[in-house]
């Protein structure tokens, strides 16, 4: 119902074209959308268990300098360099804007 009141106040209140004057402050904020309290809630919540390994050989994680360099975003690096494990990776990002 929220998200209804705010499609309808948006198409009453559209934006004006760019040559026109600016838009005023209280219509911009009868615009927004979203609330003042932000919930992350992360749910990871794997398990291992009852394995085993044998004769197993475990190397060595590296990254080489450079390996980012031209990466844009939020690059992510994760590695396992064991036997028998779980690895469970979950990013939240929260943006605000004012």
């Amino acid at each position: 119902m929220y998200i209804a009141s705010i499609l309808a106040a948006g198409l009453a209140l559209a934006a004006p074209d760019f040559d026109s004057a600016p838009v005023a402050d209280e219509q911009l904020a009868a615009l927004h959308a979203g609330a003042d309290t932000v919930s992350n809630d992360m749910r990871v919540s794997g398990t291992v268990a009852g394995n085993a390994a044998a004769n197993v050989s475990s190397g060595a994680n590296t990254i080489s300098s450079g390996a980012f360099s031209n990466a844009s975003g939020l690059p992510v690096a994760i590695q396992n360099s064991g036997s028998n494990v779980l690895i469970q990776n979950a990013t939240i990002i929260n943006i605000q804007m004012q």
